[in-house]
């Protein structure tokens, strides 16, 4: 058979990744701080933006006002609907909770019509960046690592469940410039709406974070956590700790009478103190942690529900000069001065679109996140719901990643304290009965709840279980035991010796 050339149509599809849409991407994931940087150098670069100076607050809601008489100064994109939102109190409609905006935008002088969540076009997962420069902002911060950093990423590794992270996040702020915790566990408790003894337990947990020491109230239980973590803590020492003043006024004779250990052993033990960090937490960047400024707002509204609003002071305020933009083209004659002022001039448009756009879908996330977890907002951690990123995006019609990005780095201010919004997403369990799922912290507070409840009679693991299956929570005896070592509380067989013993 001879080869000859030939011509054939084909008709394919295929996703094209703009650079606009890369952009559109980039800045929906960007934080606040990530954002204000890139505003910063595309101000610098592009003529025709311009920063809105405003003496007093900023209103979202409104256009500025311009003379009809002349040709607009300022080409401002309209923020329509308003960027605030407002979920009724328990039983009030809910369609009043969405934002009436769809998550397609297009740009016919830009862009091809692209949805920024890429919804029906790719994956549910997607890079996070498509660029090759993926830590270009990352740089701005160049420098030692934090201490808050180094502690949120041990959080993030060692604890597992949601309501112990936000627990451990505020233990963090808690923190004083040398590591040590200050203020009232009451008072946090207090605040989360949640247990002293789950506070006190999470605090043992993010005590045997590195570096030893963090998170000690006092100087002794400073030392005594380094030496834990050196396997020094014998009864001696615990006497050498409990009279560090006599240490102080260097009364050798008694610290030896109280320890029970000669002049020999007691050099070694002030040595081993001497060597240990009083102020663990001066070896890292005197910065405890990054100053955050939410990027929701969220406080109660008259009728008992709660009012979310995007917070004015991170909304960019870039406008396109467009009077700026006709003088100079209609004085241009050059064709590559006039192809240099129209690209500068879509890409100005599009821009400030694109954040308006970023700015609704950040509002549309949130208040659906409230809605889901208002009963954290009411009740505290024992009442988060289980919560992954399809339920969001199934609720407001955008894709997985979409939310994604939306929900990190970015934080929202609450009547309980201010959280990124990824810390409200848990685990389910499912129910014995087919009806709503249980949050994995519910039930791990519940079997807490059951055990500090016992009295002789000790619950064994399978006993748990049936109780937790009578109140509609479909577990395994497994998942139980998983969930008590988490905790710290021992097995049915050692509580029930320790409770023979009087213990």
């Amino acid at each position: 058979m001879a080869l000859s050339p030939r011509l054939d149509l084909r008709q394919t599809q295929s996703l094209v990744m703009t650079p606009q849409l890369q952009q559109a991407i980039k800045l929906l994931q960007f934080s606040t701080i990530e954002l204000s940087a890139f505003i910063e150098q595309e101000l610098e670069r592009n003529p025709l933006l311009e920063r809105e100076e405003a003496d007093g607050p900023f209103d979202v809601t409104t256009e500025p006002v311009v003379d009809a008489a002349d040709p607009p100064l300022l080409d401002s994109l309209p923020l329509e609907p308003p960027l605030v939102d407002e979920i009724p109190a328990a039983g009030g409609a809910g369609e009043a909770m969405d934002v009436d905006v769809d998550n397609l935008f297009t740009n016919d002088s830009a862009v091809d019509a692209v949805g920024l969540d890429g919804q029906g076009s790719w994956g549910s997962g997607g890079r996070s960046d498509f660029e090759e420069d993926e830590s270009s902002l990352d740089h701005l911060a160049a420098g030692e690592i934090g201490l808050y950093e180094h502690l949120v990423s041990q959080i993030n590794v060692d604890l597992t469940d949601p309501g112990d992270r936000i627990i451990a996040l505020h233990l963090i702020e808690m923190l004083d410039e040398a590591g040590y915790l200050i203020g009232d566990l009451g008072e946090l408790a207090t605040r989360l709406g949640c247990p002293l003894s789950r506070v006190e337990r999470v605090l043992t947990r993010v005590q045997g974070f590195d570096p030893a020491g963090l998170f000690a109230r006092s100087l002794r239980e400073c030392l005594a956590l380094q030496l834990v973590e050196r396997n020094r803590l014998d009864p001696a020492m615990v006497a050498l700790l409990d009279h560090l003043e006599w240490l102080g006024r260097r009364d050798l004779p008694g610290l030896m009478r109280v320890c029970g250990v000669d002049s020999e052993d007691l050099a070694d033990m002030i040595a081993e103190i001497k060597a240990l960090d009083p102020k663990p937490a001066l070896r890292f960047d005197r910065t405890m942690s990054p100053v955050v400024i939410p990027d929701v707002l969220m406080r109660r509204a008259q009728d008992g529900g709660w009012l979310i609003e995007l917070n004015p002071e991170t909304l960019p305020r870039v406008l396109v000069n467009t009077r700026y933009y006709a003088t100079i083209s209609g004085s241009t004659r050059n064709k590559d001065d006039k192809s240099y002022l129209t690209e500068r001039f879509q890409s100005a448009n599009w821009l400030v679109k694109s954040l308006h756009q970023r700015a609704t879908t950040i509002l549309k996330v949130a208040t659906e996140l409230v809605h889901q977890q208002e009963g954290f907002f009411r009740h505290g951690i024992s009442a988060l719901r289980p919560l992954v990123l399809r339920d969001i995006a199934g609720a407001i019609a955008m894709h997985e990643s979409t939310v994604s990005r939306v929900t990190s780095n970015k934080y929202i201010a609450t009547p309980r304290g201010i959280y990124e919004m990824k810390y409200f997403f848990t685990q389910a369990i499912n129910s014995a009965d087919g009806g709503d799922a249980h949050s994995a912290e519910s039930v791990r507070h519940r079997i807490k709840v059951l055990i500090d409840a016992e009295g002789r009679d000790v619950l064994s693991d399978e006993r748990i279980v049936e109780i937790l299956k009578a109140e509609s929570i479909d577990i395994a005896r497994r998942t139980v035991a998983k969930y008590r070592e988490a905790m710290n509380i021992a097995s049915s067989v050692q509580r029930r010796r320790e409770k023979s013993l009087g213990m």
